[in-house]
């Protein structure tokens, strides 16, 4: 599958990709991709079943990694630094783990490679119950998802893929029901193909909001075994969108390490 994408500073060298997370969006990395445009192309990928990319049925860590493997080969990119961040790093990983030629760094943001228990299902059951049919506004899309998912910044980042359509219908542009059916995949760890190397041992940073849970002291042994070469930074103060919640501390540790 051909992802939707878009590119800033193409004429540069250095690509680096980056991969939004559950729910997201290319365009939610809009601001930090123009931060790192100053001096590398920056390549922002909607993932399957988000954004403006297609939908499927197929919702697993392999199926899309191959879709940002084909999206690399469309755009003449035979290697890349990759960041990606909650289920986007899980694709990441994958890739990397499965094709480190292809990958010069790795940047993970706020997730582990293990498989986690659920997590999102008041807001599967709000966005499910929504009745896009009947909806005038977002502030009543925002009120009814409040009830399922009291942090309402976190309604507002969901509620960001909510557009009018061509006949001016509210709809949600990523895939609902293929996110609630794959739950379980999203959920698992990336697999480890027995053909490709365990491991990924180039450069790799794991940037951790010291206010989430996504990663804990216990999952170090997961990131010795396949990234070996990794190092921890924790951003104090913010929880697991750090990107969002200090943008100008995540961009310059990316930077930094770009760099280094």
């Amino acid at each position: 599958m051909q992802l939707n994408t878009h590119e800033y500073n193409a004429g540069q060298n250095n690509p680096l990709v980056v991969l939004h997370g559950l729910f997201g969006a290319q365009d939610n990395w809009r601001s930090q991709a123009l931060i790192w445009a100053k001096d590398r192309h920056v390549i922002t990928m909607d993932l399957r079943n988000h954004g403006m990319s297609a939908h499927s049925p197929v919702m697993d860590y392999v199926s899309m990694c191959a879709d940002v493997l084909d999206t690399l080969a469309l755009l003449n990119l035979a290697k890349v630094d990759l960041l990606g961040h909650s289920m986007g790093g899980k694709v990441a990983m994958q890739l990397a783990l499965n094709f480190p030629h292809k990958v010069n760094s790795l940047i993970i943001a706020d997730i582990a490679p293990v498989v986690y228990e659920a997590r999102h299902q008041s807001i599967l059951d709000g966005l499910k119950s929504l009745d896009l049919s009947t909806l005038t506004s977002r502030k009543q899309a925002l009120d009814w998802l409040v009830k399922y998912e009291p942090d309402e910044r976190v309604c507002q980042f969901l509620l960001k893929s909510l557009y009018k359509n061509e006949v001016g219908q509210f709809v949600l542009r990523y895939n609902l029901s293929a996110i609630e059916q794959n739950y379980q995949l999203i959920s698992a760890a990336p697999s480890v193909n027995a053909t490709a190397p365990a491991m990924y041992a180039g450069p790799t940073l794991v940037l951790k909001g010291s206010n989430s849970a996504y990663i804990l002291p216990h999952h170090k042994a997961s990131f010795d075994r396949f990234f070996p070469n990794a190092q921890l930074k924790i951003m104090t103060d913010c929880g697991h969108w750090l990107h969002a919640e200090k943008p100008e501390l995540f961009c310059r540790l990316v930077s930094r390490f770009l760099t280094q």
